[in-house]
């Protein structure tokens, strides 16, 4: 008998139409929008335990100098960065970057809802660079930020770059005594400079 049943369940399925799925819910409308994405962004950046400015490209050298005036080891990714004083491209080791007081990069875009920047690895072979080093300043670019995550996604492509991550304050845990530490695991404050 069980085989019988068996046999016309299989049958009944094989002799089942199969229509064309369901439509897939529209979802440009998932997430929160925010009339001054920026101010938004800056909030998060904030609570987070980031800092900010903002200031003209021609100022970003100055702006970082005047936060940072004691860092002796600093790499960069920016382009004609007068301020770098390691070359990335003689690290062949990423223990090397150990003692670096700043790294220097730019985001690809931020996001406002939580302040998280998203950043490429693409003319940078140690991605380390992003985690290891004292202090990180991001530059980034104040027309690059959008509302919330449904559009972040939307603007990744690893098929370019290979590697990206989210980067959102310095490095912080509550591990310890229930008490928050900054720069426990990583860098001890994310300074970004919006442009």
């Amino acid at each position: 008998m069980p085989k019988s049943s068996r046999e016309a369940i299989l049958k009944n399925i094989r002799t089942q139409k199969r229509g064309t799925p369901p439509s897939l819910p529209d979802t440009s409308r998932f997430g929160t929008t925010y009339e001054d994405k920026v101010k938004v962004f800056q909030s998060r950046l904030s609570d987070v335990g980031a800092l900010f400015v903002e200031c003209d490209k021609e100022d970003i050298a100055g702006v970082i100098r005047g936060k940072y005036p004691h860092a002796k080891t600093i790499a960069s990714l920016m382009k004609n960065d007068t301020l770098a004083n390691v070359d990335l491209d003689a690290v062949q080791d990423p223990h090397e970057l150990k003692d670096l007081d700043l790294a220097i990069f730019e985001g690809v875009f931020g996001v406002a809802e939580n302040g998280a920047i998203w950043i490429e690895n693409d003319h940078n072979r140690h991605r380390a660079l992003y985690f290891i080093a004292r202090h990180i300043v991001i530059v980034l670019p104040k027309a690059e930020i959008v509302d919330n995550m449904h559009q972040a996604y939307e603007r990744i492509d690893l098929s370019q770059s290979g590697f990206g991550t989210f980067i959102s304050g310095p490095s912080k845990t509550a591990d310890i005594e229930q008490a928050l530490v900054i720069g426990a695991h990583g860098p001890k404050s994310l300074y970004v400079v919006l442009v």
